[in-house]
Parts: structure tokens; sequence; C-alpha cells
């Protein structure tokens, strides 16, 4: 079997689909959370908290040129090295609330399966006793005869 038929066969199984599928829609869900969190969700913290804008949250690590704005992105394109915690904290912020989603989904998943109703089990054939059960059976028939 040459390498390239092998790896067909791996990348066609179930598996690996399902697998693929499943980064795709997450890697789009990750895009719909991150627009939750900076579109909806930091606003309003930023208002509630008096108007932080968590993306300019950031330590020089170097000397700023003089004239260069101070925001993350002007201090970036002067060259200077930058300690960005307010990236983290969005990403942070974005992580739970995806884990956050995660975990509901899973219970009312878990839900769901508990409420299913048990299929009846298919009565099955009895189970015969082990051999040495049988032997001793039959020494215990003989002697009583």
């Amino acid at each position: 079997m040459g390498m390239a038929q092998e790896f067909r066969e791996f990348a066609v199984k179930g598996n690996v689909i399902d697998l693929a599928v499943g980064v795709i829609i997450g890697g789009a869900f990750g895009k719909i959370v991150d627009s939750v969190v900076s579109d909806l969700i930091m606003p309003v913290v930023g208002l509630v908290f008096g108007k932080l804008d968590f993306s300019n949250m950031f330590i020089a690590l170097g000397k700023v040129p003089e004239g260069t704005a101070m925001t993350l992105e002007a201090v970036k394109k002067a060259g200077v090295p930058v300690f960005a915690y307010g990236n983290f904290i969005t990403v942070a912020v974005n992580f739970f609330i995806l884990a956050f989603i995660i975990f509901m989904m899973i219970k009312q998943i878990n839900r769901l399966k508990r409420e299913a109703p048990a299929e009846p089990a298919a009565p099955s054939a009895p189970v015969a006793p082990p051999e040495d059960i049988v032997l001793l059976r039959e020494i215990r028939d003989s002697l009583k005869r």
C-alpha cells in the first residue's frame, strides 16, 4: 500500500472529517465571541468603569520617539517593544465567555441525554454457565442416583 493510499484512507476517516468541521466552526465561533466581547461587552465595561479602553492599555518597554501618539498601534509601528496587557485582558475575557458558553451547551446536552427515554433492552439469551459449573452439576446429579 502506497503512502498516498494510506493518507487518503486516513484523511477520509469520519473522525478526521469531524475534527476538521469542528475546527472550522470553532474558528468562526471564536470570531463571533471576539466580536461580542470587543463590540458589546467591553464598551459597557468601559462605560461602567469610566471609559476604559482595554485595547490601548500597554507599557512601553523602550523609549518612545517624540511625536508618536501614545496608542498601542502607533507605538508598535514606531518599533518600540510593548507589554500589551490590555490585549491580554480582552483575550482572557473572550476565553471565559467561550468557556462558559461551551459549559452551558454541554450541560444542556447532558440534560437532554438524561431525559431521553431509555430504549427497552432486548431480552438476551440466558448466559450459559461456565464449564466447571456444568461438570460439578453433573457430578452432583450422578451422586444423587
